[in-house]
């Protein structure tokens, strides 16, 4: 400690002034912007959306940015409360119906409206237990290396599979530029509220969102710039 204030001793006035004024300004508190939803569809890049976004258009059509999951599903299953907790889903998160456009000269989130979602079924149990978790595991994979159009979308594909009457997998693929791991597991405890919800006959028990990553990526780029 004392050779450090022996070199801020020796420092010129100018250089201890500047020095002063850095410290005087980080040891003030900082304020904390409140993030407002934006009133239009379009929104800018987040940081972290511009690098996958850069990377995509230098190598299109690459798989090493998706994120996939399966969840099993025992019992009795009510494919109608399903698909609906899943259109509930998208139509509750922009980023799940957001494509990628290129307007004067910079990328930006377009999110879409909601629509209907297709569920898409492959029924295996026709087949032996081995066959059946063996074509389930190639099915992963296959999804999980198909790649995502970002400029058409979505950035969302589920598939059900069906292994018996009362036991099916339901796969998730997503694209990183709109979804992580974190974000994963709220999507699964989500669709698990609302899928209980909707299969008992009420109504969703998920508030509404303030804000959506649009809103984010949109302050932070007015904060920095």
């Amino acid at each position: 400690m004392s050779d450090i204030l022996e070199r801020i001793a020796h420092l010129s006035s100018e250089k201890r002034a500047l020095l002063e004024a850095m410290l005087a300004r980080e040891s003030k508190p900082r304020e904390v912007t409140t993030i407002q939803p934006r009133n239009n569809s379009h929104a800018p890049l987040s940081y972290a959306q511009q690098r996958i976004w850069f990377l995509d258009q230098m190598d299109p059509g690459n798989s090493a940015y998706n994120v996939h999951a399966g969840m099993r599903l025992s019992g009795e299953l009510d494919h109608a409360a399903l698909l609906r907790s899943l259109e509930q889903i998208v139509a509750r998160h922009e980023s799940l119906r957001t494509v990628f456009a290129v307007i004067d000269g910079k990328a930006v989130q377009v999110v879409q409206e909601p629509k209907s979602w297709t569920l898409n079924l492959t029924d295996l149990s026709q087949l032996d237990h081995n066959e059946r978790e063996a074509e389930a595991l190639k099915l992963a994979k296959e999804d999980a290396a198909l790649p995502f159009d970002l400029a058409n979308g979505p950035m969302l594909r589920t598939r059900l599979i069906r292994l018996a009457p009362q036991e099916h997998i339901l796969m998730l693929t997503m694209h990183h530029i709109v979804s992580d791991g974190w974000s994963l597991g709220v999507f699964i405890r989500e669709l698990s509220a609302l899928y209980e919800a909707f299969s008992a006959g009420q109504e969703s028990p998920l508030e509404e969102l303030p804000i959506q990553y649009g809103d984010y990526a949109q302050c932070k780029r007015e904060q920095l710039s």
